[in-house]
């Protein structure tokens, strides 16, 4: 197998899905003919997958997403490896594709879009909060300067911790941020449904601003942690030399914690 010939293809899209279910064992049999590989996530509330293959099956994918479900898919990110990075193909069901566990929010009104060129600039005024919407661990990797950091363990927390501080963000631009942009597609439209609507988000997410602003970054520090083997990756996309990570259980789930090389 030659040097990245595996896609790696991570996206979501927000959009009302009101079949979802009959869609699962479609999308499985279609991803299983394609060898196609890794886990899409379908909620009435759209779709959210990472899944790997070559290139004109990927394509493919994109294609049969587009003709058959009417899904046009706008926020993809691709990476490539030599290898296949997933063993199987896996398609579930979900209450929402992102959990922010609010009933009645979606991700389908989001905040005004903040491009990388211009998000640098747009966080220094002085009328605006700057907010981290990612969980804690996260966060201790790297992040903008000045953001506040909500100090979340999981994404479910972040609406509490929104109410709890409300009273904060009347009358200023709320602007908040995350990895690839689907947490803040929903932590938008949720502070908008709770009346906060002057808000904004960095359109792409981290990983875009990094990939078009790089090392001429004003305003980001660190690493960004990222949720595949490579645990974080630096200002050039590159995996990270200086993080490592291990699992440990918390209830039902297994958490990452990372730590950083002070070597």
């Amino acid at each position: 197998m030659q040097e990245n010939q595996i896609v790696i293809t991570t996206f979501y899209k927000f959009i009302d899905l009101p079949n979802f279910e009959l869609i699962k064992e479609q999308l499985r049999i279609y991803c299983v003919e394609k060898n196609l590989k890794g886990t899409i996530l379908l909620a009435s509330e759209g779709i959210n997958a990472t899944i790997s293959g070559l290139r004109e099956d990927i394509d493919s994918f994109y294609q049969e997403l587009k003709n058959q479900y009417s899904i046009t898919l706008t926020n993809v990110k691709e990476s490539f490896a030599g290898k296949r990075p997933f063993y199987k193909m896996k398609v579930r069901l979900k209450k929402e594709i992102v959990t922010l566990g609010v009933q009645g929010v979606s991700g389908t009104n989001p905040g005004h879009y903040v491009k990388a060129e211009e998000w640098d600039d747009f966080i220094a005024g002085d009328d605006v909060i700057l907010i981290d919407t990612r969980n804690k661990y996260e966060i201790n990797l790297g992040s903008f300067r000045g953001a506040v950091n909500p100090m979340t363990e999981h994404f479910r927390d972040f609406s509490k911790w929104f109410d709890d501080n409300i009273e904060q963000f009347k009358g200023k631009k709320v602007a908040m941020f995350c990895t690839g942009g689907i947490r803040c597609e929903k932590s938008t439209s949720f502070a908008k449904s709770r009346g906060v609507n002057d808000v904004y988000h960095l359109d792409g997410g981290i990983l875009g601003y990094l990939e078009k602003i790089g090392d001429k970054a004003k305003s980001w520090y660190g690493d960004c942690f990222v949720f595949d083997d490579r645990v974080a990756v630096d200002t050039k996309i590159n995996p990270s030399s200086a993080v490592t990570c291990r699992l440990i259980k918390d209830g039902d789930e297994y958490v990452r914690v990372t730590t950083k090389d002070q070597g």
